[in-house]
C-alpha cells in the first residue's frame, strides 16, 4: 500500500527547510535581475579573486604602471600625428579618416589606451582561477566597448557630419526610434498571444523555408520534413539534417538562393530534416534522452521507411550535431556488441534504423572544455540562478537564450546597432538571416539543465561519462566516415574545440574551416563573394596534427565549402537511381509544417 504525504503530515523541520529553500531561490531571483539573469555572486567572487591577488602582487603593479605611462605617451604621439601621417585603422569602429582629425583622434587615441591597459590589468597572473580569470578578462571587455568614443554623439565624428549634414534629422529620426524601441519593451508581455506579435519581416513559408516538401512525420518533439525531387534520378543515400533545437530549421533553408536545403535538392539529394517543436511551460520534464530517441533517431527510423533505403548520410548543425554524435556513437556500439537488445535500449532506440553512410558535423562541439565565450555564463552558481528561473517557467525563454548571444557579440549587435539606430537615424537591416534571428525558440527546463550540466559543466560526452539508453556513450564507437566543419569566427562553437573531434574518434575525418561566424560562415552558398575555406583529410593512423598546424598546412579554397559537401558525399554514395516515391499515407501536411509556426512573446 503507498500512502500519499500531505504537507501536513511533514515534520515542522522539513517544512522549514522547504520555506527557507523557497525564500533563497526567491532572493537570487531578484538579486539576478539587474545583472540580465547573471548570478552576481558568481560576478562578485569572480573579480574578487582577481582584485585579491593584483593586490597582493607589487610587482604587478609597478610593470602595469610603466605601462600606463608608456601607453599614455604613445596615445599623445599618434593623436598629434595628424591625418597626413596616420594610417586607416584596422578597427572598425575608427575606420571612417574623420577619426584621424583633431580632437576626435585624441578621442579614439585616448579611449584606446585605456582600452589596452584595462585588458592588460584584467589579464592577471598565476593564482586567479581559470574561470574567474575568463570572466574578468570578458566582462572588462564588454565595459571597454561600452565606453568607445564611436558609441557617444558628440565624441563620433561620423554620428556629427550626417546630423550637421541632415539638418539633425539624423538624430530626430534616431530619437524616434529609440522612443519606439522604448515603448515595445515597456509594452512587451510574456503571456502575448502569437497573433498580437509583430510578423515577421520574411514570413515562413512565403518568403523563407519555401522549398517543396511533405512533413513525413510528426510526434511530440518534431516534425520531419521530406523535400520533393527536383533532378530525375537522385544518389539512393538519403541525406537526413539535424538542426539545433535552439533555433528554427529554416536558417538551413532560408531563401532559395541561400537555401542548403534546396542546393542538395537540386544537387540530386533526397532531403529530411527536422523540425523541432517549440514548447511550452507542459514540456517542462523533457530530457535529452527524449530529444535523442523522439527526435534524431526517430528521424533516421522514418527516413530509411519512407525511403526503402538502407544507408542514411547525415548532417547535424550546432547542438543538432551533438545530439548526432552521441546517436551516432550509440549506434555504433550497439552494431559491434551484435547481442540482444536490454530493455532500455529497446524503448529508446528503435530496431529498424538505416546503417549510418557518413557523419557530417556543423559547428558541432563533442568537447566542451573550451567552449569560448560561453564558459563565461557556466559554472555552478550561474547554473543554480538560471535553474530556478526556468523552474519558474518551465522552459529556458528564446528572449533570455537571445540576450546571451547579444552579449557574446556586443561590439556589433549592440554597440553598432545602437550607434547606427539611434545616432544616425539608421533603420535595422532587413535581410532573411536577421529575420530568422528574430524567430526565437524555448528549450525545456529539464533537457536544458542535463545539457548544461552533463555537457558544458562535466564535459561527460567527451571524457566517456555520458550515458544513453542505460550505456556509456563513447564516441569513439563513431563507425561511419566523418566531415567536421568550422568556422573561423564562431563565438559559440570555436573551432579549435570542434577540431578535438580527431581525438575523441577512430575514423576517417575531413575538416573543413570555413570563413565567417557560427551562423554566416556556415549559411555560405556559392556565388557569395569574399569566401573561402580550407579542408584535409586525416586517414587512419596518421597521428595528431595541432590545429595551428593543420591551418598552416591545409589548402585555401576560394568559393563555398557547400560544393566541398556535395562532393564529399558524393564520394561515398552509390549510382544515382529514380527518386523514391512520396507515399500518400506518409504525407502529415505541406512543408514547412506546423511547428516552425509556433511564436512566444518571450
Amino acid at each position: 500500500m503507498v500512502v500519499e504525504t500531505s504537507p501536513e503530515s511533514e515534520h515542522p523541520r522539513e517544512l522549514q527547510r522547504r520555506a527557507a529553500r523557497a525564500l533563497d531561490a526567491s532572493v537570487h531571483a531578484q538579486m539576478s535581475r539587474p545583472y540580465s539573469g547573471l548570478s552576481p555572486i558568481a560576478l562578485a567572487l569572480a573579480h574578487a579573486d582577481w582584485a585579491l591577488h593584483l593586490m597582493a602582487s607589487p610587482g604587478r603593479q609597478a610593470v602595469l604602471a610603466q605601462r600606463a605611462l608608456e601607453l599614455s605617451l604613445q596615445a599623445w604621439q599618434n593623436a598629434a600625428g595628424g591625418a597626413g601621417e596616420a594610417a586607416p585603422d584596422k578597427d572598425g569602429r575608427f575606420a571612417d579618416s574623420a577619426w584621424r582629425e583633431w580632437p576626435f583622434s585624441a578621442f579614439k587615441e585616448g579611449y584606446k589606451a585605456v582600452d589596452a591597459w584595462w585588458r592588460d590589468v584584467a589579464q592577471q597572473g598565476g593564482g586567479v582561477q581559470r574561470h574567474h580569470q575568463h570572466m574578468v578578462n570578458f566582462f572588462t571587455g564588454q565595459a571597454l566597448d561600452a565606453l568607445s568614443p564611436s558609441n557617444w554623439a558628440f565624441t563620433n565624428p561620423e554620428v556629427l557630419r550626417s546630423a550637421q549634414a541632415s539638418q539633425g534629422r539624423t538624430l530626430r529620426e534616431g530619437m524616434e526610434f529609440f522612443l519606439q524601441d522604448l515603448r515595445e519593451q515597456m509594452n512587451a508581455r510574456a503571456d502575448t498571444p502569437a497573433e498580437q506579435l509583430e510578423p515577421l519581416e520574411y514570413a515562413v513559408g512565403k518568403d523563407v523555408a519555401v522549398t517543396p516538401g511533405k512533413v513525413v512525420l510528426r510526434n511530440h518533439l518534431i516534425e520531419l520534413i521530406q523535400y520533393s525531387p527536383t533532378t530525375a534520378k537522385v544518389l539512393p543515400e538519403p541525406v537526413l539534417i539535424v538542426p539545433s533545437c535552439i533555433m528554427k530549421y529554416y536558417i538551413l533553408d532560408l531563401s532559395p538562393h541561400n537555401s542548403m536545403v534546396k542546393y542538395l535538392v537540386d544537387k540530386g539529394h533526397t532531403v529530411f530534416i527536422i523540425s523541432w517543436r517549440n514548447p511550452d511551460a507542459s514540456d517542462r520534464d523533457l530530457k535529452m534522452q527524449d530529444y535523442l530517441s523522439a527526435g534524431v533517431l526517430a528521424a533516421m527510423a522514418a527516413a530509411r521507411s519512407r525511403t526503402g533505403a538502407e544507408r542514411l548520410h547525415t548532417v547535424g548543425y550546432c547542438l543538432g550535431g551533438t545530439f548526432l554524435a552521441i546517436a551516432a556513437a550509440a549506434m555504433g556500439r550497439l552494431a559491434r556488441k551484435k547481442g540482444e537488445r536490454t530493455a532500455k535500449e529497446q524503448a529508446l532506440i528503435p530496431a529498424d534504423l538505416p546503417q549510418l553512410a557518413s557523419v557530417i558535423l556543423l559547428a558541432a562541439q563533442t568537447d566542451f572544455t573550451e567552449p569560448g565565450e560561453l564558459g563565461v555564463f557556466i559554472d555552478e552558481d550561474q547554473l543554480a540562478t538560471l535553474r530556478q528561473n526556468m523552474n519558474d517557467k518551465g522552459y529556458l525563454s528564446g528572449k533570455q537564450m537571445g540576450g546571451s548571444f547579444v552579449y557574446l557579440a556586443s561590439r556589433g549587435l549592440l554597440w553598432g546597432r545602437n550607434t547606427r539606430r539611434y545616432l544616425m537615424g539608421e533603420d535595422d537591416a532587413s535581410f532573411d538571416l536577421m529575420s530568422w534571428n528574430a524567430d526565437t525558440t524555448r528549450l525545456p527546463a529539464r533537457m536544458h539543465s542535463e545539457y548544461l550540466n552533463a555537457l558544458f559543466l562535466n564535459n561527460a560526452l567527451a571524457s566517456g561519462q555520458y550515458r544513453f539508453a542505460g550505456a556509456t556513450v563513447a564516441l569513439m564507437d563513431i563507425d561511419a566516415p566523418m566531415m567536421v566543419v568550422a568556422t573561423t569566427r564562431d563565438h559559440v562553437s570555436p573551432w579549435k574545440s570542434v577540431y578535438k573531434i580527431h581525438l575523441q574518434t577512430d575514423t576517417h575525418v575531413t575538416f573543413v574551416l570555413a570563413e565567417g561566424g557560427h551562423n554566416a560562415g556556415i549559411v555560405s552558398e556559392p556565388g557569395r563573394p569574399r569566401r573561402s575555406y580550407q579542408i584535409a583529410s586525416v586517414e587512419d593512423n596518421t597521428g595528431w596534427i595541432d590545429p595551428d598546424d593543420w591551418k598552416a598546412q591545409a589548402p585555401v579554397v576560394q568559393g563555398s565549402w557547400w560544393e566541398a559537401m556535395h562532393a564529399w558525399i558524393a564520394e561515398r554514395s552509390g549510382a544515382p537511381a529514380k527518386p523514391p516515391a512520396m507515399r500518400a499515407e506518409h504525407a502529415v501536411c505541406d512543408a514547412p509544417g506546423a511547428y516552425v509556426m509556433t511564436r512566444y512573446a518571450d
